[in-house]
């Protein structure tokens, strides 16, 4: 074989190697028994649980004590509720919360693979919510696309949240500027090579425009407080959202926004404290 046959050889086999990466990498969970296992370790005990909704399949994680008020985290896309396991570990927060952190349908281990639109990941999300329901606060915690996530949960269940934490969330229809190659990958077959929830993520975040322009005069109904965390450098959601927030919660209680210097769209990888603390004092 001459040195072009090889050089095709090597690049057919890379090629068959990351299809099959894309099928089975990158999916961002972690099974319920491993993670099981990594909060016992800590000291934790983890509760998870799928529950069906008409037919949908909805996955959750779960710690502490179902009498007190619940945080509610609502991961990005993509992701899945291991997201938020820092926050489901944490002894202080446990001491006055049940914290509960759901895979959005599409993702983790809720159908993984079927994308869903805003209104029916609404639909299905609200009957956990509904089961969740124990007299107390509930706040929800939304980060990027779980942050119009949590504003469509809000206003399809009036005066179910106690408040809202926005992390980074993506609200202004006119920020959001869908690439145009979007499209070309989830309606083609080049979907095959994008891995894991990449394929999923890539097609909600192209409709997410237009279902943000929808869920616009929802805004007006919500009456809970509000809080947004935003960084000043975030070159995937610009930080121009937090103004569009503050101009769009007429009716809420109060809109408390907190600008990060220097931070980029992951600054609640690298602000944990600061996040804790806007949650420590929620109650």
């Amino acid at each position: 074989m001459n040195w072009k046959g090889k050089i095709l050889l090597v690049l057919g086999i890379s090629l068959m190697a990351w299809l099959v990466y894309a099928q089975y990498g990158l999916k961002f969970r972690v099974s319920d028994k491993e993670a099981k296992r990594k909060f016992l370790k800590a000291g934790i005990t983890l509760f998870t649980e799928t529950i069906d909704v008409g037919g949908s399949k909805l996955h959750y994680a779960k710690t502490g004590s179902d009498t007190l008020p619940t945080l509610f985290f609502v991961h990005g896309s993509p992701g899945s509720w291991v997201k938020y396991a820092r926050f489901l570990r944490d002894t202080d927060l446990l001491k006055k919360f049940r914290i509960v952190s759901v895979d959005r349908p599409g993702f983790g281990y809720s159908q993984f693979s079927d994308v869903k639109s805003l209104q029916e990941q609404s639909h299905i999300i609200s009957a956990l919510l509904a089961r969740l329901k124990n007299g107390k606060p509930i706040y929800a915690i939304g980060r990027s696309y779980g942050g119009p996530m949590i504003v469509k949960l809000a206003v399809d269940n009036p005066g179910i949240f106690s408040g809202l934490v926005l992390l980074a969330a993506a609200l202004d229809p006119a920020a959001e500027k869908p690439e145009k190659w979007r499209p070309i990958l989830f309606k083609s077959p080049l979907n095959y090579f994008v891995p894991g929830a990449w394929k999923q993520s890539n097609k909600e975040i192209w409709y997410l425009k237009e279902e943000l322009k929808t869920l616009a005069p929802g805004f007006s109904t919500i009456t809970c407080p509000i809080y947004v965390l935003h960084g000043d450098n975030d070159g995937l959601v610009p930080v121009s959202n937090a103004a569009y927030a503050k101009k769009m919660f007429v009716n809420a209680k109060s809109v408390t926004v907190t600008i990060i210097p220097r931070a980029n769209h992951f600054f609640s990888d690298h602000n944990y404290e600061l996040i804790k603390k806007t949650l420590m004092g929620l109650y």
